[in-house]
């Protein structure tokens, strides 16, 4: 168990046979995690001006832009490509002055627990969630660090209320089928019943301070990035901006990898289908995470000047990873699937060069601001 920075909790209050929190803020996000953290921080109430913060801030005052790729057998799909960091919660809390501690646990009856626990005291508790044991979401892979927030539960009819990224609305599922979902060993590590208790200060810390942390947080991630998930030995595992080369350079190996594909694996349209769906679809928020990055030093300029190249950086560069994503399904007949990928590949050649000429956008404002 680590516990992170100080603070105070802001407690809720009961609906109906529900014991939980009352009227708990949120919206759809682009992503699991910078949509749950965006979503407490207007319950705590925590912002620089009258209107909540937006999910991009949230994600880029988390400092966790980055890049990771997996290809090896295992992972349920032809590989895994991510566009963030694996600390969101922890660095975004670190950075706003949020209490928190990170809590594990292989009993789910401590699991259940601590999740009673914070409802009973009227506050909302982020959770790891295995995606493909949720019942309202219909998805076959699994993503055991999926996050949601629980906001309730009725002890009558043993049902939780979750809040998440992808859903409008909150949902109501079995308490055994959210259990199911924390006790994943599925891909990319056992979920564990993680969660995070947090305590929220009175206020947010200085703006400016904030924000040039987090600049400098993206650049440290990307260019002395934690090891990629990894599925297994074989295949190849990469992060941070080497890894995009890594990343450029593999796929011009596909059709050699997937060609038509078998029994055992899948072909290359397939391959092609699943990366649109992670630079797009997959809890991105859009273009790999850039266009949330690009989100959040766009809020920025509005106050400072210098984060506009940045901004205009990331705001092309999330438009460059859509055009890949857009080539990759331009056509949904699969025996297109050479044309697109010469097409793809083409457009991620140009990738790397792309990615380092916005990162030394991202390392001037740092330098510029300290």
């Amino acid at each position: 168990m680590t516990r992170i920075g100080t603070g105070d909790h802001r407690a809720g209050t009961s609906t109906d046979d529900m014991v939980g929190v009352a009227g708990y803020p949120h919206r759809p996000a682009g992503h699991c995690g910078s949509g749950s953290l965006r979503d407490l921080l207007e319950w705590a109430g925590l912002s620089w001006s009258e209107d909540p913060l937006d999910e991009g801030t949230v994600f880029g005052l988390s400092g966790e832009l980055g890049f990771g790729y997996t290809r090896g057998p295992g992972l349920g799909s032809p590989f895994y490509l991510v566009g963030r960091g694996p600390d969101l919660t922890e660095n975004l809390c670190r950075r706003l002055g949020i209490g928190l501690e990170v809590r594990a646990t292989d009993d789910a009856e401590q699991g259940r627990a601590w999740l009673h626990e914070e409802l009973d005291a009227g506050r909302p508790l982020l959770c790891w969630a295995d995606m493909r044991e949720l019942p309202y979401l219909r998805v076959r892979m699994q993503m055991s660090r999926h996050d949601i927030v629980v906001t309730g539960y009725d002890p009558r009819t043993d049902q939780v209320r979750v809040i998440d990224n992808d859903r409008p609305d909150p949902q109501l599922i079995p308490a055994a089928a959210l259990a199911t979902a924390r006790a994943s060993t599925g891909f990319p590590q056992p979920t564990r019943h993680t969660c995070y208790p947090m305590c929220f200060p009175a206020a947010l810390p200085d703006r400016a301070s904030a924000a040039t942390s987090a600049a400098a947080g993206a650049v440290h991630a990307m260019r002395h990035p934690a090891p990629a998930l990894q599925s297994a030995t074989e295949g190849v595992a990469a992060a941070g901006l080497d890894g995009i080369a890594v990343f450029a350079d593999d796929l011009d190996r596909w059709p050699e990898l997937f060609g038509t594909g078998s029994a055992n694996g899948p072909d290359l349209h397939t391959a092609l289908m699943t990366l649109a769906a992670f630079i797009e679809k997959a809890g991105t928020g859009g273009g790999l995470f850039r266009r949330l990055q690009a989100d959040f030093l766009t809020w920025l300029a509005a106050t400072d000047a210098d984060a506009e190249p940045a901004a205009r950086a990331y705001r092309d560069l999330a438009d460059r990873w859509t055009q890949v994503a857009a080539a990759a399904v331009s056509d949904p007949e699969p025996s297109t699937a050479s044309r697109r990928w010469r097409t793809t590949r083409d457009l991620v050649s140009e990738l790397p060069h792309r990615e380092a000429a916005a990162l030394g956008e991202l390392q001037s404002l740092a330098d510029r601001a300290t």
